[in-house]
């Protein structure tokens, strides 16, 4: 019986590699794979493209966000997948999450979806909160922190190196904008940046 995953992690887990190695694992076996990603992650110039850290990359099919990914699957372009694999799925709309539940109901599609949980603020991506209600299975996928701790935050830092705690949810970076902390590094590093700006002022 077909289920719908939620593989999640901090930044710099390995999400997407394990989505690419996935891929080649099914392809190995002679299955179809539709592998899609969000048109919000657009860091590539060849927007096409899941590509990893690692050096992996793949040709996906990219999702804007009023596409309807169950009609999407059912007109006969997708006809003959075996399994969906979807690339920072944080970024679907809720509604997309729910289409993709729909196959993996109808017509018993596994999809594995790998995405972050929460954005720079700890917040929920509405994406990743629908995964989380309605996902059969719920997999963390594990990265450390600076001091050697489970990374939990991504940590978004700004053209000068200090930690941002407001903005849009949404901000495209790679490793210039982000870092993978433990939520007490990322607590200690706000209130030192607050203690610098309170002496700057005296």
């Amino acid at each position: 019986m077909a289920k719908l995953y939620f593989k999640y992690g901090a930044m710099g887990s390995s999400k997407s590699a394990q989505a690419l190695m996935t891929k080649f694992n099914y392809e190995e076996k002679g299955r179809c794979v539709w592998l899609i990603k969000p048109y919000t992650d657009n860091r590539s110039t060849d927007a096409g493209m899941v590509h990893s850290r690692i050096g992996i990359s793949a040709k996906a099919e990219v999702i804007s966000r009023t596409d309807d990914l169950y009609d999407n699957f059912i007109t006969g372009m997708h006809k003959d997948t075996d399994v969906i694999i979807a690339d920072e799925c944080q970024f679907f709309a809720p509604e997309q999450i729910d289409q993709l539940r729909r196959i993996v109901d109808e017509h018993d599609i596994p999809v594995l979806c790998f995405g972050l949980r929460t954005d720079f603020q700890t917040k929920l991506f509405p994406g990743s909160r629908r995964l989380l209600e309605i996902a059969d299975s719920i997999t963390e996928l594990k990265t450390i922190c600076a001091c050697g701790k489970k990374a939990t935050v991504n940590a978004r830092f700004d053209a000068n190196g200090k930690i941002i705690t407001k903005g849009d949810q949404v901000f495209i970076g790679g490793n210039e904008s982000y870092e993978a902390m433990c939520h007490k590094c990322w607590k200690l590093k706000i209130k030192e940046q607050e203690a610098a700006a309170v002496k700057v002022n005296e």
